[in-house]
């Protein structure tokens, strides 16, 4: 079985490392795999890939996207290069990630996937795929989406339009392209994400909900300095982990749980800006973005709780590598967030609720979870069992 990957970062981010481990569970089964990528100028040393299009391309799709609100209709020469390079390997089945990149182009890649009659399993990171311009639309309060998008108060945001609203356009063009497809299987992360697609223009199709998996002999109870190095050895510690710090991801939250938690508590945010940092309320510890697997372990490891107060997700990987620590964690109801826990290690909280946020943090409940309970639930969410399912998905599809 031949396999192709397209995706907008290659072994980078979520997204990326998704890629490659699902190449790398493909090859290990015998399968030939390949992963074209379009946004980074590195890929995986180990793995077989295609760049689609350069960075002008990009940029120039970039600024297509600023002008014209048409995110994904740009890159027709890289596409159209990209194409005939497909027609070489001659793949068996197609397997889509984050198609909003600026990197390829939907129009021409759809007509070409309908015309070959390949088989398509796309994974939706986000709703973008389904929307006529945002990736998320609870912030805004928004479900235009399920009817047609039109007067779009997200297009400033990414993919950012400067001047023109095209969400109604997209709309219609989205549902036209992917409705049209013979053979697609639709995977989400979460089983929220596969109730919303239920309800778009999407439905008739199969959803599959694999969830985000982490790398456990990475993420597991580690002995560290850490509450020494900081003084913080008869202190509570909630701790917050974000790649970007944002109003969706609940800064602010944090900023006001610092207000109302009693003196014993202290929050740990991992992931700040060096500004953000400097501007940190005081009472906060900040640190920046680590690279370091081992270090991120042993503050997840070091915290009594691991609070996620975001307001915007699909399923959030931080709650599976908190669990793998040992740490119990409290999330929002929000998104696909809830379903990494259940009552043994975790709790759930309304989303935007900072007071009784603050109330579950306080309750000893967390002095009774263990641990091992922790780490047991954490076992779900192996990443090498998560890659092991996208490839018998392919296989199913394919003996079809």
């Amino acid at each position: 079985m031949r396999i192709l990957q397209i995706t907008a970062f290659s072994g980078w981010g979520c997204t990326g490392r998704i890629a490659a481990g699902i190449n790398n569970a493909a090859v290990k089964c015998g399968n030939e795999s390949i992963i074209a990528w379009g946004r980074t100028n590195t890929a995986p040393e180990d793995v077989k890939t295609i760049q689609i299009g350069s960075k002008t391309d990009q940029q120039l799709h970039g600024l297509y996207t600023r002008i014209t609100d048409k995110c994904g209709f740009g890159s027709k020469r890289a596409t159209e290069k990209f194409l005939k390079k497909v027609d070489e390997y001659g793949p068996d089945i197609i397997q889509l990630h984050i198609m909003h990149g600026y990197y390829i182009n939907l129009e021409m890649l759809f007509e070409y996937i309908n015309k070959r009659k390949i088989p398509v399993v796309w994974t939706f990171h986000d709703c973008w795929a389904f929307t006529g311009h945002c990736p998320y639309f609870e912030l805004a309060h928004c479900d235009k989406w399920k009817t047609g998008c039109h007067d779009c108060t997200q297009k400033h945001h990414h993919p950012t339009s400067w001047l023109a609203d095209n969400s109604k356009w997209n709309w219609e063009k989205k549902k036209e392209l992917f409705t049209g497809i013979d053979n697609m299987t639709i995977v989400t992360p979460s089983r929220w994400l596969k109730r919303l697609v239920e309800e778009s223009f999407l439905k008739d199709y199969s959803v599959r909900v694999i969830h985000n998996g982490i790398k456990l002999d990475e993420f597991k109870p580690q002995k560290s300095a850490f509450r020494k190095k900081y003084g913080l050895e008869d202190r509570k510690i909630v701790l917050g982990v974000s790649s970007t710090w944002v109003l969706s991801k609940g800064v602010d939250d944090f900023y006001r749980l610092n207000e109302i938690l009693p003196d014993e508590y202290v929050i740990v945010m991992v992931g700040l800006s060096k500004k953000q940092k400097e501007q940190l309320p005081a009472g906060i510890i900040g640190i920046e973005k680590t690279d370091s697997v081992r270090e991120l372990a042993e503050i997840y490891s070091a915290a009594d709780v691991f609070v996620n107060p975001t307001y915007e997700d699909n399923f959030p990987t931080t709650n599976c590598e908190a669990l793998a620590c040992g740490t119990p964690v409290i999330t929002y109801k929000t998104g696909g967030s809830p379903e990494a826990i259940d009552e043994t290690c975790g709790a759930v909280v309304q989303c935007g609720d900072v007071e009784t946020l603050a109330g579950a943090i306080c309750q000893d409940i967390w002095n009774r979870m263990s641990a091992q309970v922790c780490c047991n639930r954490a076992e779900n969410f192996d990443d090498s069992a998560r890659f092991q399912d996208y490839v018998e998905l392919y296989e199913s599809i394919v003996a079809e």
